[in-house]
């Protein structure tokens, strides 16, 4: 599930790109707007975690419904405030086997990063430095597998060439590893 924080940006150019890699390495990807258009013009709102992260696990929750099968192994791709949102839910769901912060602010999802149990990774621009320094604290704080990724010489946005791409591997990667994990385990406890 790829999950922004404000709305409309679901179709951002970005979020496009790698829910679309991700879906041609093999992943059924949800892009999902936590908020609408009118509500993420108010600031409280986009920056309300528990708002965020209480609507990521209602999605999550329908969409685990909806799929053919319910124990299909659970990633969470957040960016910006989203990835908080993304962790906290996390925090309290068992099922989410891996989580991708890209550009994200792990430190708004608070003492949630604690109780997280996916594993998580963290991917930063270089030349976004509040942003990293941010993201080396939430790594203080996670006690779940997680490794910080460093894009050199990309910002915030990953705008700069081959940035995008360098995300789009790590995150790829990190969700082949982990879900592959998950997946692994639930056979076990079938059969």
């Amino acid at each position: 599930m790829a999950t922004r924080g404000s709305g409309s940006s679901r179709f951002s150019r970005h979020t496009v790109l790698v829910a679309a890699a991700l879906r041609r390495a093999g992943f059924a990807t949800l892009l999902l707007d936590l908020l609408t258009k009118a509500e993420a013009a108010d600031c409280r709102n986009v920056l309300n975690i528990p708002l965020l992260a209480r609507r990521l696990d209602l999605a999550t929750t329908a969409a685990r419904r909806a799929a053919p099968d319910p124990r299909l192994p659970l990633g969470f791709f957040g960016t910006g405030v989203a990835a908080a949102a993304a962790l906290a839910a996390a925090s309290v769901r068992a099922d989410v086997a891996a989580i991708v912060s890209c550009g994200g602010r792990p430190d708004r999802a608070g003492p949630a990063l604690t109780a997280v149990g996916a594993a998580t990774l963290l991917i930063v621009g270089g030349r976004d430095t509040g942003v990293l320094a941010l993201n080396r604290a939430a790594c203080q704080a996670l006690h779940s597998e997680h490794r910080l990724e460093i894009i050199p010489g990309a910002t915030h946005l990953f705008e700069e060439p081959g940035a995008l791409d360098a995300v789009v591997i790590l995150a790829r990667d990190w969700f082949r590893t982990h879900l592959a994990l998950q997946a692994a385990e639930i056979e076990d406890h079938v059969f």
